[in-house]
């Protein structure tokens, strides 16, 4: 590391150090290929699932729908129905009235408990005869009888008339039809009902056992359909399940790069540069197969949230988003020719982190790195640098609230920092002399309620107004410039926050404060002014790719997606298999 003021010979050396360090050996490439095009989205489910939900085409994206379920490989399979009516939905088979949304929301269908039988979409009908082995010849017998529709079930196709909420009045409307052949078909536990949107004219029932209901929207002018579904916009189709006969469970069948599209752009801004939104669409995708059976219990692969990725469809892509996923389209990150787990957060607070020191055993390809990128972007996010504060009776009260029976809390100390200057243990001390360790990023959170384990307690090491050089008593000008020197001999200015030089043990060190990151015990004392402080960097879990570090490298220092990619996971291969 070098400045524009002399530097004592201990720094220049350790510069030497880090530019002599030899270079990871590359990765043998090798191929993947994945098991399906499409992945099953879980939209709604468990405590989310719904008595209903609505489709309606997109304008000019979709004319009505086809009817069938989609295999194991996740294709759909027709079975020859479908309508042409452009919003529709889909309910469990129970007496079921609309709900008008109020303030102008959408509406639902929700299960009607009363007496009244008008707009009541009812659960008993009247079948006629036993069946056709296609969906023309049922809806062609079914136009003999006013408000008749079509079932599908055990592989044929009924007709069925009208809708009544009870046995009986089928049964009535039985005798008074005077035809021969009749009986009462109430549905089962797994008959799904499709409605025109609001009303109560059924359009088609669906009974393949426990074989989901697919719908997919019918294509114009062989363009790529979008379907509205909650306020988003869906490409693929949709499938829907009552689980242990309940509330639909409700997914999104996709192929896997229109789902990175739909990921892309709620994982990282859509505006950032296209270097960087294409290292986070391999990442998305990368992550995504290697976690497909993350919800297999729920009867899909990866939900919509943050516990997998965020996904919400088309609404906030653009061209650039779409354009980051075409062009790595079918890139995957692989270890010795395996996918990698590809984790990412918004920062790191300057270096990233093992992800045993986070998480579980050791892997290969998530080593942390010192990461001098985020310094370019400091200034751009909201509370990079952070502060909490906790008084004794405070930080107390919340250890008792978790469950630990200490005494009043008299001092709090890093037991130990990582090799790239993250926190992996602390120790609390009690009234008692009693000692309370907390490890990893679980512990620390409940402890202390940190966003990131970049951090110190009672130090001044993450006031980013302040670098030092040897002397803690001294600081370096606001106004000085830094300047790193990487393995090519290019020489690059550094801006702001924490310095890090590497030591003759190959330990890395941060160069300030008096105060080595490498190992051993840290800041950290009794209360300071009434108050324990702790001050630190960064928010997230620290493991893999910093999503403002992608930025920097990608804005300010012109670096592909593949640099990215190679920098924050050590030793990986990018490989691309056939996108079908």
């Amino acid at each position: 590391m070098v400045t524009a003021k002399k530097l004592p010979k201990a720094v220049v050396a350790l510069v030497a150090i880090c530019i002599l360090a030899p270079l990871t050996a590359p990765v043998a490439k090798a191929s993947y290929e994945p098991p399906y095009t499409e992945l099953r989205i879980g939209l709604f489910f468990g405590s989310t699932a719904l008595p209903s939900a609505n489709l309606q085409n997109v304008n000019g994206q979709g004319s009505g729908y086809d009817f069938g379920y989609f295999g194991s490989d996740r294709k759909f399979v027709s079975i020859g129905a479908w309508t042409d009516v452009n919003s529709i939905s889909m309910l469990m088979d129970r007496n079921m009235i609309w709900h008008a949304g109020e303030g102008g929301g959408a509406g639902e269908y929700r299960e009607h408990t009363g007496t009244s039988t008008t707009s009541v979409v009812g659960c008993f009908h009247v079948q006629v005869g036993s069946g056709h082995d296609t969906f023309e010849a049922a809806k062609a017998a079914a136009n003999n009888y006013n408000g008749a529709f079509v079932r599908y079930q055990d592989d044929r196709f009924l007709v069925l008339v009208g809708q009544h909420t009870t046995r009986a009045a089928a049964e009535s409307a039985i005798s008074s039809m005077g035809v021969s052949n009749a009986t009462v078909n109430a549905g089962t536990q797994n008959t799904i009902v499709v409605t025109r949107t609001g009303t109560n004219t059924i359009l088609f029932e669906f009974d393949k056992g426990a074989t989901p209901f697919g719908v997919i929207p019918r294509r114009i002018n062989n363009e790529k359909p979008e379907t509205w579904f909650k306020g988003y916009r869906y490409n693929g189709g949709f499938e829907y399940s009552r689980r242990e006969g309940a509330l639909l469970t409700v997914a999104n069948v996709v192929n896997t790069e229109d789902y990175i599209k739909g990921i892309l752009p709620y994982e990282m801004n859509n505006a950032w540069p296209i270097e960087a939104l294409k290292a986070q669409a391999c990442c998305a995708r990368t992550y995504a197969l290697s976690s497909l059976n993350r919800h297999s219990s729920n009867g899909f692969d990866l939900c919509v949230e943050e516990h997998c990725q965020v996904y919400r469809g088309r609404g906030a892509a653009n061209a650039r988003t779409d354009q980051a996923v075409e062009e790595t389209a079918g890139m995957y990150v692989t270890y010795n020719g395996r996918l990698t787990s590809t984790f990412y957060a918004s920062t790191n607070g300057g270096a990233s982190e093992n992800v045993e020191n986070v998480w579980h055993e050791p892997l290969p390809y998530l080593r942390g790195v010192v990461d001098p990128y985020e310094a370019d972007i400091v200034s751009r996010v909201s509370n990079y640098y952070w502060t909490i504060t906790y008084t004794p009776e405070q930080i107390t009260q919340r250890l008792r609230g978790r469950g630990y029976n200490c005494a009043t809390i008299v001092g709090i100390r890093v037991s130990q920092y990582t090799p790239t200057g993250n926190v992996l243990s602390i120790e609390m001390t009690d009234a008692n002399g009693r000692t309370w360790p907390f490890r990893k990023r679980g512990e620390l959170i409940t402890a202390l309620g940190v966003p990131s384990q970049r951090f110190d307690i009672g130090d001044s090491r993450w006031d980013a107004g302040n670098i030092y050089v040897n002397d803690p008593a001294q600081p370096v000008s606001t106004d000085t410039q830094f300047y790193g020197i990487d393995g090519t001999g290019a020489i690059t200015a550094v801006q702001g926050g924490a310095i890090y030089a590497i030591t003759g043990s190959e330990e890395v060190t941060i160069v300030g404060g008096g105060t080595s990151t490498g190992g051993g015990g840290g800041g950290g004392t009794g209360p300071v002014n009434g108050v324990f402080t702790i001050r630190g960097a960064g928010r997230g879990h620290q493991v893999g790719m910093s999503q403002w570090g992608a930025y920097s490298m990608a804005q300010h220092h012109d670096k592909t997606f593949t640099d990215i990619i190679e920098f924050y996971f050590t030793g990986v291969e990018i490989t691309q298999t056939g996108v079908r």
